[in-house]
């Protein structure tokens, strides 16, 4: 089994971490793959309620690694038939009903800001560092940089970003809106990992879904997101977790309403 993406499964909590740290964990062909399957592995695992993204190493993902892929003798066609295949990684992530924290430790460059915002919460150190750098090398944007960057920071400042290689740090990037909250690199793992778990110890369908509805519905017709819902919160209704939070709800409301007896 390839080590470049190493998993992990335990008590519903997958943790998926990038493991290619002499190359800034950089994403090669076989690295591609791996990705791919992992999503697709994962997202079909119905043990898994929650899901961790971290990089072992200095950086988080420098992106695709260009100088593998230079080195390779592969031509365009190539190039574009791995980019289909680690989008659909991204693609399988972003839509499923898992909910994703990302611990993001280092620089994230280039691609590395697509796979990062795969993640719906996104932690990061505050020696973080992000900038694209395709147009530097030639390159355009891919790994769902085009969509997703300016899905999180907006459009102006995510043209900034690429069209000027602006490289902003950790505050910057919380300012903006492209990390979710900024801590100690000391306190990185755990922060992320209490994220995870506090979707585990609670109603984890029901965030999954939240997650869902709110990822794929960025991109379909109002009418299409109106009928997701409704749909949704019925099958939800009829749930065992639901039923039993709903009834709890519902005895703590009319405990709180109840008139009180003068002493």
């Amino acid at each position: 089994m390839s080590e470049t993406i190493l998993v992990t499964v335990e008590g519903g909590l997958a943790r998926v971490t990038f493991n290619r740290p002499a190359y800034l964990n950089a994403m090669d062909f076989e690295m591609g793959t791996r990705w791919r399957a992992v999503a697709h592995e994962l997202t079909t695992d119905a043990s898994v309620g929650a899901i961790i993204l971290d990089a072992a190493g200095p950086a988080f993902c420098a992106g695709g690694d260009v100088i593998a892929m230079g080195s390779s003798g592969a031509g365009g066609s190539a190039v574009t038939d791995m980019a289909h295949i680690i989008h659909d990684g991204i693609r399988t992530f972003v839509e499923s009903s898992i909910p994703i924290v990302a611990a993001v430790q280092g620089a994230v460059a280039g691609g590395g800001l697509g796979l990062m915002l795969a993640a719906d919460l996104i932690v990061a150190s505050e020696k973080a560092k992000f900038v694209s750098k395709y147009a530097n090398i030639g390159l355009t944007p891919d790994l769902g940089v085009s969509t997703l960057l300016p899905a999180a920071i907006g459009q102006r400042r995510a043209l900034q970003m690429l069209l000027q290689d602006v490289t902003i740090d950790a505050a910057t990037a919380l300012d903006w809106g492209l990390v979710t909250e900024v801590v100690a690199p000391d306190a990185l793992a755990a922060r992320s990992e209490e994220i995870a778990r506090f979707w585990l110890d609670n109603a984890t369908g029901a965030f999954g879904q939240a997650k869902r509805l709110v990822r794929v519905g960025a991109h379909r017709a109002f009418a299409d997101n109106f009928h997701d819902e409704a749909s949704t919160i019925g099958a939800r209704f009829d749930t065992p977790e639901a039923q039993v939070r709903v009834a709890a709800f519902a005895a703590a409301s009319r405990k709180q309403s109840a008139p009180k007896e003068n002493s």
